[in-house]
C-alpha cells in the first residue's frame, strides 16, 4: 500500500518545528525543531526513530533551517513528498477548511494578521520559505480558527457597535481547533460511535488552555476569543478579567498598553497566581503537595475556572456524552482532572480513582466512575490531524469534475 506522505510545519518567530508523517504510519517518520532562529545560536534538533541528532543553523535564518531539512526528507523519507502542510494560527473569517496556498490565501493569511501579529507573520515567512525549497508540491495551510467558524452568531459576537465587527472583524474567533476536532473524532471512535459523532465537552490543556463544546464535529462553542487571551487561566495567560482593568491600571498605575498588555500575557495565569514560582502545573502540584500556599491556590483557581469555563459551554449542547481532557496538563495530571471533576458533580460526572491515577503516556481511555458520562483521556496528535485534513483535501480535489471547454 503506498504511503503518502507529509511534511507539516509550524513557523514562529524564532523557531520552526516539523513533523513528516504518513498516511498510514501512528508516529512520525521524523521530526523536530529549529530554535532561536534569528540569532547565531540558531539550532536544529531533530530525531527520527531512536536517532537523535542536533545540527548548528550558523546564520539562524529561517531559510536556512528549511533548507537542512532536505537531506533529512530525503534520507527518512521512502518516497517522494506528497504536501506541505502549514498550520496557521488565525484565519478571520475567511476559511472554514484546509486551502492549498496560492496567492489569494496567502492576501488572506496577511489581512489577519493584525488579529494575530506575533502568529500570522512568522508563519507567512515560513510558507514563502517552503515554498522556494519545496517548490513542486502543493502547500497547504490548516487554520486553528477554521474548526470554530460553525459557532452560530449568539455565541461569537461581542455585544459590541455593530461597525466594530462589520468593518474590523472584532468578533469570537476561538483556537486550538485542531485539536479539538482530532480529540472529539477520537472520543466518538473510543465510545463506539460513527466517526465525528456526539456531544462533547473538550479541554485543550498546556501552557495555552481552551475548552469547546462540539456536536457531530461542529463547534458550538468556545472559550478562546478574539485573540488567545479570552477564557481560562493559562501558564502566563490571566484568562477572562474585567475588561475595565486597563482604564483602572492605567489610572491609578500609570500603566500604557503596552505594560499592561505583557503583564496579561506573560506575567499572569498560574505564574502569577503562584506568586512568581511557575508557570509549570508539574512545579505547582509538588509545591502545592508541600503546602504552598501560592501553589495551592493557582491550582485550586486553574480548576474552578477550567470546570465554570466546561459547565457554562454545556448550554450548547442538547446532552453530554463525555468530557475529553487532552494537552500536557490534561492528559498528564490526575490531580487537575480529579478537582475539576470534583466541581462538575451537578451534571453527573464522577472519575474512578485507580483509572484517573494511570501514568502519563498510555493511550485514549475512559476514567469515568460508575453510571458517570464518559470522562476521557485522549492525547492529542495535531500533526496527525494536519495531515488527515492535507490527504481530504487533495482527495476532494481529484474526485471534482472537469470542466469541459466548449466552443
Amino acid at each position: 500500500m503506498s504511503d503518502r506522505l507529509v511534511l507539516v510545519i509550524n513557523c514562529g518567530s524564532s523557531s520552526l518545528k516539523f513533523a513528516l508523517l504518513g498516511e498510514h504510519h501512528s508516529s512520525p517518520l521524523l521530526s523536530g525543531l529549529a530554535e532561536r532562529l534569528g540569532t547565531p545560536e540558531g539550532i536544529l534538533n531533530w530525531k527520527a526513530g531512536d536517532i537523535r541528532e542536533q545540527v548548528p543553523i550558523a546564520d539562524g535564518r529561517h531559510s536556512s533551517a528549511m533548507t537542512s531539512l532536505l537531506p533529512l526528507i530525503e534520507r527518512f523519507a521512502p518516497q517522494p513528498l506528497t504536501a506541505v502542510g502549514h498550520r496557521i494560527v488565525h484565519g478571520g473569517e475567511h476559511f472554514t477548511g484546509a486551502r492549498i496556498i496560492d496567492d489569494d490565501v496567502i492576501a488572506a493569511i496577511s489581512q489577519s494578521a493584525p488579529l494575530a501579529p506575533l502568529h500570522n507573520p512568522a508563519q507567512l515567512t515560513g510558507i514563502n520559505e517552503a515554498r522556494q525549497v519545496f517548490a513542486d508540491i502543493p502547500h497547504i495551510a490548516i487554520f486553528d480558527t477554521a474548526f470554530h467558524q460553525t459557532m452560530p452568531p449568539h455565541a461569537y459576537r461581542y455585544a459590541l457597535p455593530e461597525e466594530l465587527y462589520s468593518e474590523h472583524g472584532v468578533r469570537r474567533y476561538g483556537f486550538h481547533g485542531t485539536s479539538h476536532r482530532y480529540v472529539s473524532t477520537q472520543a466518538s471512535l473510543l465510545m463506539g460511535m460513527e466517526p465525528g459523532h456526539g456531544a462533547w465537552l473538550t479541554a485543550h490543556l498546556g501552557n495555552g488552555c481552551s475548552t469547546c463544546a462540539i456536536l457531530d464535529g461542529r463547534s458550538l462553542d468556545t472559550s478562546m476569543g478574539m485573540t488567545p487571551l479570552e477564557g481560562l487561566v493559562m501558564g502566563t495567560r490571566s484568562g477572562d478579567v474585567d475588561p475595565n482593568l486597563h482604564s483602572h491600571l492605567a489610572r491609578n498605575l500609570g500603566w500604557d498598553l503596552e505594560r499592561i498588555d505583557h503583564m496579561l500575557n506573560r506575567e499572569s495565569g498560574l505564574l502569577g497566581l503562584s506568586g512568581g514560582l511557575s508557570n509549570d502545573m508539574r512545579t505547582l502540584v509538588a509545591a502545592r503537595a508541600d503546602g504552598h500556599p501560592g501553589a495551592t491556590l493557582a491550582v485550586d483557581v486553574f480548576c474552578y475556572r477550567l470546570a465554570r469555563s466546561l459547565a457554562g459551554l454545556a448550554v450548547a449542547l442538547p446532552r453530554i456524552d463525555g468530557v475529553v481532557f487532552t494537552g500536557g496538563i490534561g492528559e498528564n495530571s490526575p490531580l487537575v482532572r480529579e478537582l475539576t471533576v470534583r466541581h462538575l458533580a451537578l451534571f453527573g460526572l464522577a472519575i474512578d480513582p485507580a483509572a484517573n491515577a494511570t501514568p502519563p503516556g498510555n493511550p485514549a481511555r475512559q476514567i469515568q466512575a460508575g453510571n458517570s458520562p464518559a470522562i476521557l483521556v485522549i492525547p492529542t496528535d495535531e500533526e496527525r490531524q494536519i495531515t488527515d485534513e492535507c490527504l481530504a483535501l487533495l482527495d476532494f480535489n481529484a474526485n471534482q469534475p472537469v470542466e469541459q471547454e466548449t466552443d
